[in-house]
């Protein structure tokens, strides 16, 4: 899978879909087994579906709804993939024995981590509160990924010293036993093993000064000589030698299962308004420490987006899931917020698609993205081709028209191109009385059609037509206006109404539009459309985005001239 998905639909249908042990890294974060009302966030038709396909019965009902979806995950996990599973205190038990350890097996078990979400309030003078979330962190095999997690510096309170490099506090140059070789020959008039102990010095500090390659080319008494002739060692009264180990050169303090320097996102610029949003800082070290760039991250549950969000920005392919409209449109536009020249693109997949953007649609990029929904494989060069555009799933030749009203002629063009281009499986295909080849289109004429239909009974000859709504349904995004009015001094209402038969799902705001750079949404969720701002003198593009029920997204623009207003004369 080479293009990153955010998909609208069932996760347990979409994983089906997924190819065996391709996804590198799944995190999970499904819907808590708690208080109802609480589990209904964004109250979107797809998500109240779900809520009551989990809900349907009691504690068991939900394991045996969760462990099948975690079964697919299984399946397409690859073998030194790793799975991370966030719950809450509610079913955290249940999901380990019950599905984990089952699925997995207890020897994949690799941690629990332990997240404190946030400090105790006032509830914890009458009970014991709950602070913290539980990550289950299972291998599919014994050889897995793993990059070692570090803490941040402000965590890191030993460097106590510091001169014009910066902090740092004096080390130990020995280590404790006596072994042989360099590490116990005498430097600077010191035998170490007089006191039962060898040289350690940091390779950190010798690969700083001199690179990687003194690292493996310098002798210990080398490398002493070049920290100590770079200031590095300070001798004490008793001439026993130190070392300086810089803030700036450490990693960090080695961090194990007990994470509680990852705040929530209460009171933080990345809040979106998704009451169960999980912090940037947590994802970015879940998939920085079961990950490398280039890796497939999975997020069958996308909720708030900040999975998907995470992994774009570390340069991760990735996949997005969700049942819910409004989760999967407020991921798009987190994307779409935090993206620049240097991002990748995305597929957004939806129920539907708005018909005149795939008209406008650049053609190569329509023929390599309608191939794809059809389940072929596109050409990924447009030369000696003989004009055909992929391969269907049975290796049958596509081409692709983003036109309407096909007429005869192209059937007689593509016919005689399918026999050039693998008369073999021309004739094979022919005999078994299978398709020669597809053309989609967006609607065919009636010359068309009758002459597929003559080559099909006259001479076994089948050219399947397929129009783009056999393959994907398109509809009409809503259709959306703005207004003004001012309040007061610079302050001002502004309403935004909406049109689309599925009915809006909610409005999304840029109070400072550039069409060059695209929608970022300063406000991403607003239900009734109206928003009250106050804005400096001069003048300002704003642009609403409405969402109707399907997923699809209309937009409106508003420029707004703001006057500077002159203070009375005292």
């Amino acid at each position: 899978m080479s293009v990153n998905k955010l998909i609208l639909g069932d996760n347990l249908e979409v994983l089906k879909s997924i190819e065996d042990e391709s996804i590198d890294l799944i995190y999970l974060d499904p819907p808590f087994f708690s208080n109802r009302n609480y589990e209904v966030i964004w109250g979107d038709e797809g998500e109240v579906r779900s809520f009551q396909d989990r809900w349907a019965g009691g504690i068991d009902h939900y394991i045996a709804w969760l462990k099948e979806r975690v079964i697919e995950m299984y399946r397409v996990l690859k073998p030194t993939g790793s799975l991370f599973l966030h719950c809450d205190w509610h079913a955290n038990a249940y999901i380990r024995v019950d599905i984990l350890d089952r699925i997995f097996g207890k020897s994949k078990f690799l941690g629990e981590i332990i997240w404190q979400r946030h400090n105790a309030h006032n509830d914890a003078k009458k009970k014991l509160a709950v602070l913290t979330d539980t990550i289950w962190y299972y291998s599919k095999s014994d050889i897995f990924t793993y990059n070692p997690i570090y803490s941040d510096f402000e965590e890191i309170n030993h460097y106590n010293l510091k001169d014009e490099s910066g902090k740092y506090f004096l080390g130990d140059l020995t280590a404790p036993n006596v072994r042989k070789g360099e590490s116990g020959k005498e430097w600077n008039g010191i035998n170490p093993t007089q006191k039962g102990r060898s040289w350690a010095v940091p390779n950190i500090i010798v690969e700083y000064i001199a690179g990687a390659e003194a690292v493996k080319k310098l002798t210990v008494q080398e490398k002493l000589d070049l920290l100590n002739e770079n200031g590095y060692i300070v001798f004490s009264k008793n001439g026993i030698p130190s070392v300086k180990r810089y803030e700036f050169m450490s990693k960090g303090r080695l961090s194990g299962n007990l994470w509680t320097d990852v705040k929530n996102v209460l009171g933080s610029q990345e809040r979106i308004g998704y009451p169960t949003q999980k912090p940037e800082a947590l994802l970015e070290r879940i998939i920085k420490c079961a990950s490398n760039e280039g890796d497939l991250v999975l997020d069958p549950f996308v909720g708030g987006g900040t999975t998907v969000a995470v992994a774009d920005r570390l340069k991760r392919r990735w996949i997005g899931i969700d049942q819910s409209v409004a989760a999967v449109k407020v991921t798009d536009l987190r994307l779409r917020r935090q993206q620049n020249m240097f991002s990748q693109p995305y597929e957004l997949k939806l129920r539907k698609y708005d018909y005149d953007m795939l008209r406008n649609k650049n053609a190569f990029e329509f023929e390599t993205w309608i191939i794809q929904q059809f389940g072929g494989t596109p050409n990924s060069k447009q030369r000696n081709d003989f004009g055909l555009d992929g391969r269907s799933s049975d290796g049958a030749p596509i081409q692709v028209k983003r036109s309407d009203n096909i007429q005869r002629d192209v059937i007689d063009k593509f016919l005689s191109a399918v026999q050039r281009y693998d008369e073999p499986l021309f004739e094979k295909n022919k005999a078994a009385g299978n398709p020669v080849g597809y053309i989609i289109a967006f609607s065919f004429s009636k010359g068309a059609m009758a002459e597929a239909a003559r080559l099909k009974n006259k001479s076994g000859i089948i050219i399947e037509l397929k129009k783009v709504s056999d393959i994907i349904h398109y509809g009409t995004p809503p259709k959306v206006s703005i207004t003004s009015k001012e309040l007061e001094n610079y302050k001002y209402q502004l309403e935004a109404s909406a049109v689309s038969e599925a009915g809006i799902e909610f409005y999304s705001w840029d109070f400072d539009h550039n069409p060059d750079e695209g929608f970022k949404a300063d406000v991403v969720i607003d239900k009734d459309g109206k928003q009250v701002k106050r804005f400096e003198p001069g003048e300002h593009s704003i642009a609403v985005e409405a969402v109707d029920k399907e997923g699809l997204e209309g937009a409106g623009e508003l420029t707004l001239k703001v006057n500077e207003t002159k203070k009375p004369t005292p």
